[in-house]
């Protein structure tokens, strides 16, 4: 693996065909019947030690502020986590709500002369510029000594920038996942689809038996990059979507339009989204979640795509994960069912002793069992013990990921320039929320992200 692209964009000497059979036999073995909680996280009993393997200062009378654009129970969860860092060391740790981008959220304290000690970035990306920027400080020894120990090689290289360690991918994301309303596909006789054409089949048999079959969050334009790179990893492979995600080949190029025209064939029918393209345009992520997961056997979508997080949401329903909600591999497009992985990376903006502490803690398996145990997480944390996640479903995921090692693509937009690939209205987003109105205008859809893409790469 390396990295040294002007996006950070990753590259595996393998293909992820390994890490999709992992998730395929992983889901297969274990989504038969565990249940869930309030927490999205199932009802089996987790120990409740808490494991200390890694050494903090003592930091009374100390004071952090950490961002990231967590919300809800994701926000929730997080803060016990830092409760127990506090707990631990003394110090006092705020959660500071940003906005997306990130980026021009910290930028505006930055200039306002209030940074954040530390900030979760969700983009390869966004930790390049904040580098670039000199916004963020390099991890200290401690923090370095826990990622050579803890994590792979390829999940320590995303958090580099020329060579030298600044982020902390502290949560990943599995995010080649489909989520279904059991008691929908029951009604319906619909399989859990392997491939494409499979999952065509299961949309038609679940829209005849009365049931609309998708839920998109189409508000929210990131779910609908997802969308697309699980389709174009899959049918172009990883040779391609590396290049697209380093911009060393067009969005004009023929393998975009093909996955395109194949993302046309659900998004281009109306009556297979939840509210029609108007309706999925108005629809935020947890929304798309929970419509999916209420109203008994007549929910408004029978199935809703997105990564292991959707657990959380799901923990909003009455809705057991394993039972009423399960899941099955973002089915094949091409030779392989695609592997594609996000994450989010803690970077420190204001180094102090303190700062170093808590980056150091976020890199252990001290602070990833915490949350792991919340449900709704995965840590790319090889030292984090299984059972510290409390369903079945939630432990071969884990497993899945930590087995793939490097065999996976990470988001592509994630690993493009902020401006392109993560902002509200602008760039990819922006671009396919419109082609997701109008599924017909491939070619425009081409040479709108192409344009957006050139401006941001600065080609």
């Amino acid at each position: 693996m390396r990295t040294g692209s002007t996006t950070g964009t990753i590259r595996t000497r393998r293909t992820v065909r390994a890490a999709a059979a992992v998730v395929a036999t992983g889901l297969a073995l274990t989504l038969g019947g565990c249940g869930g909680d309030d927490d999205g996280g199932g009802a089996e009993t987790v120990p409740d030690e808490k494991p200390v393997t890694v050494d903090l200062p003592k930091l009374d009378g100390e004071t952090l502020e950490i961002a990231a654009v967590w919300t809800g129970a994701e926000q929730k969860n997080f803060k016990q986590v830092l409760a127990e860092f506090e707990k631990r060391t003394g110090a006092k740790v705020t959660f500071v709500p940003a906005q997306d981008p990130i980026i021009n959220f910290l930028g505006s304290k930055i200039a306002g002369g209030k940074p954040p000690d530390l900030a979760l970035l969700p983009q390869p990306g966004a930790v390049k510029q904040a580098v670039e920027k000199g916004w963020a400080k390099p991890l200290g020894a401690a923090a370095a000594k826990e990622l050579a120990e803890n994590y792979s090689q390829g999940w320590q290289d995303i958090g580099k920038v020329d060579g030298k360690s600044y982020g902390v991918y502290y949560k990943a994301a599995n995010k080649s996942l489909i989520w279904y309303n059991n008691q929908v596909f029951e009604n319906a006789g619909a399989a859990e689809p392997k491939t494409w054409d499979e999952l065509l089949t299961a949309a038609r048999t679940v829209y005849d038996s009365g049931v609309t079959p998708f839920s998109i969050g189409g508000a929210d334009g990131w779910t609908l990059t997802d969308w697309f790179e699980n389709i174009y990893l899959s049918q172009a492979g990883p040779e391609k979507y590396d290049q697209l995600a380093a911009h060393e080949i067009k969005w004009t190029d023929p393998s975009v339009k093909e996955a395109l025209t194949t993302l046309a064939e659900i998004w281009g029918k109306q009556e297979y989204l939840a509210g029609g393209a108007k309706g999925a345009l108005q629809t935020e992520f947890p929304a798309s979640v929970t419509q999916t997961f209420t109203g008994g056997d007549q929910p408004k979508a029978g199935m809703v795509y997105e990564g292991d997080f959707v657990q959380v949401n799901i923990g909003e329903t009455k809705a057991e994960v394993g039972t009423d909600a399960k899941v099955f591999p973002f089915p094949a497009v091409g030779d392989s069912a695609p592997v594609v992985s996000g994450g989010d990376a803690a970077v420190i903006l204001n180094d102090s002793k303190a700062a170093q502490a808590l980056a150091t803690f976020l890199a252990s398996p001290d602070a990833a069992t915490v949350h792991a145990r919340l449900g709704g997480y995965l840590s790319p944390n090889k030292a984090v013990e299984m059972s510290a996640y409390p369903n079945d479903v939630q432990r071969e995921m884990a497993q899945a990921l930590i087995e793939a090692g490097d065999d996976f693509r990470f988001d592509m937009s994630d690993q493009a320039p902020q401006a392109f690939g993560g902002t509200p209205g602008k760039g990819e987003w922006k671009a396919l929320q419109d082609f997701l109105n109008d599924p017909r205008d491939v070619a425009g859809t081409q040479a709108k992200l192409e344009a957006d893409a050139a401006a941001a790469y600065g080609d």
